[in-house]
């Protein structure tokens, strides 16, 4: 299989009328925007594109938001955001029976009210938890080893695991950290049950589509430096995709990030995910 390589959003922007942009990865590494992404974002608003930014952080919309303007992203380059923190309390607050439990969470303490303003509460123990909430690793050294014998004592009481952010590990300013995916992929290992919130799973598909108010998702592009979760999770809604090779491929290839995508690489990838991009680039530059 082979996956057409552009340079970028020019040669293929005219197809769509909506895209679906992945965040970290794509947009910015964690702390800063990518070079050439501002001026994408606002070609794409000039030509009538509209943009929906899509993420698995584990924290409300209006968080992201802020953070994107922080580093220079403004509002005015993107319509509406969608991330699997949203989905994550989206699910408990639809669920009655949920929203009464009381829950365990593990993560960083700045993710912790994800779920503030529910019914729900927040326990000190696994012992007391109805449920376990992860919203990530503790810090960017943090290892799931370290977390074993709590992920063992809540299967053995047979919990459901919330993740609230399915990528297994990100790249911050180049550097690789582990996500609440890591943790789930363990708890999953161990005999628990895990629901997960974000890509590639329907449920922020679905959120994102209904932000284009009934636009033909022949028209919808996806674009996002994951196989497994941006790709995957574009092909599983039935729209097409756009492969950023600069991210994630680019480390596991152990090449520059504005290197051009290899195509024998690409295609070996690509088959191994069960994936098929409508199109490749090495970064998100119009």
């Amino acid at each position: 299989m082979s996956v057409r390589l552009i340079n970028g959003l020019a040669e293929f922007a005219s197809d769509y009328r909506g895209f679906i942009v992945d965040i970290w990865g794509t947009v910015h590494d964690g702390a800063l925007p990518y070079a050439g992404v501002v001026d994408a974002l606002g070609r794409l608003r000039e030509t009538g594109i509209e943009v929906v930014m899509l993420s698995n952080a584990p924290r409300l919309s209006p968080r992201v938001r802020k953070v994107l303007r922080r580093i220079g992203i403004g509002d005015d380059l993107y319509g509406a955001v969608v991330t699997s923190g949203d989905a994550t309390r989206d699910a408990v607050a639809g669920d009655a029976g949920m929203a009464a439990q009381g829950y365990y969470h593990l993560g960083p303490e700045a993710d912790a009210g994800l779920l503030d303003g529910l019914p729900t509460r927040r326990v000190d123990t696994v012992e007391d938890a109805d449920f376990l909430l992860v919203t990530g690793l503790l810090s960017s050294d943090d290892q799931v080893e370290a977390h074993e014998a709590l992920l063992r004592r809540a299967a053995a009481r047979e919990l459901t695991m919330l993740c609230a952010n399915p990528d297994v590990i990100v790249l911050r300013a180049g550097v690789r950290e582990l996500c609440a995916g890591a943790l789930a992929q363990r708890f999953e290992a161990l005999g628990g049950r895990v629901e997960y919130w974000g890509k590639p799973y329907a449920h922020v598909y679905d959120t994102c589509l209904s932000k284009f108010d009934g636009m033909d998702r022949r028209r919808i592009l996806a674009v996002g430096d994951g196989l497994h979760t941006d790709i995957a999770g574009a092909q599983a809604a039935g729209i097409d995709s756009l492969l950023i090779t600069g991210g994630l491929l680019a480390d596991a290839w152990g090449t520059p990030g504005d290197a051009p995508p290899d195509p024998g690489r690409l295609a070996v990838a690509c088959r191994e995910a069960a994936v098929a991009p409508a199109a490749a680039m090495a970064r998100f530059v119009w």
